[in-house]
């Protein structure tokens, strides 16, 4: 069973090959995403890692979690799903004499 890794706190300067091979002295590393702001296309400072071996990545965590990398501090943990952020349920109002409470 595979596993995603949130690492956080990188190095602006950080690119995918440099998250894949910090990764990868821990086991097989599927992917490595270093997610980039789409118009300076400039790191944001945090990105992805898919391991094929949970275990492996478990290990690769403990470790790697507050290690530092080009003078900052990672922070590394097991990725939470993707949540629909878009909000909604603010349609349609229902009395209150038409003012809003916001």
């Amino acid at each position: 069973m595979s596993i995603k890794i949130y690492v956080g706190n990188l190095s602006f300067n950080s690119n995918e090959a440099d998250l894949k091979g910090l990764f990868a002295a821990y086991g097989e590393v599927e992917s490595a995403k270093v997610i980039v702001d789409q118009f300076t296309n400039r790191s944001r400072g945090f990105g992805f890692i898919e391991m094929t071996n949970r275990e492996e990545g478990l290990k690769a965590i403990q470790e790697l979690d507050s290690k530092d990398l080009d003078g900052r501090s990672l922070k590394v943990n097991e990725a939470r799903p993707k949540t629909d952020s878009r909000g909604g349920g603010h349609g349609g109002g229902g009395g209150g004499g038409g003012r809003s409470r916001w």
